[in-house]
């Protein structure tokens, strides 16, 4: 079946500021934070909840846990249109984020990603492969200032 392309991303951080990052299996080199497609019939909120859970072991409902009332649209990457429809090339991506009150040791999936690290916010920006998610976290640095 092809992705839906609509996606959620998250921001998970701790209250000292370190923000966690996945390293994907895929590409070694890629970065970023939580992301995933919704799956039919799923609001992007439960998308994010479920995804967290998939890619961190957390649960959501555990935390503070907010949207961040922002989108993005993006052209899918080569690499990955073979996941969409033919005459898909834009996907929506729906923004949140979730408050840890310190770093949590995080289970990865294996099938998505190799590693994590909590890092600071400015090495996070620095970090993340995708443009979206760079400034998801520039506009996430000014929430801090």
């Amino acid at each position: 079946m092809k992705k839906i392309p609509i996606s959620i991303q998250v921001i998970i951080f701790c209250d000292d500021k370190n923000i966690l990052l996945l390293q994907r299996k895929d590409n070694p080199n890629y970065w970023q934070s939580v992301t995933g497609s919704i799956e039919k019939d799923e609001s992007p909120k439960e998308c994010a909840g479920r995804e967290v859970f998939e890619e961190t072991g957390l649960i959501v409902n555990d935390y503070n846990f907010y949207s961040l009332n922002q989108r993005n649209q993006y052209q899918i990457y080569p690499e990955w249109k073979h996941r969409y429809d033919e005459n898909v090339s834009t996907n929506i991506e729906h923004l949140f984020a979730l408050q840890l009150p310190k770093k949590e040791h995080i289970i990865i999936n294996p099938q998505e990603h190799v590693e994590y690290i909590w890092t600071d916010l400015e090495d996070a920006i620095k970090k993340v492969f995708s443009w979206t998610n760079r400034n998801a976290l520039i506009n996430f640095k000014k929430f801090y200032e």
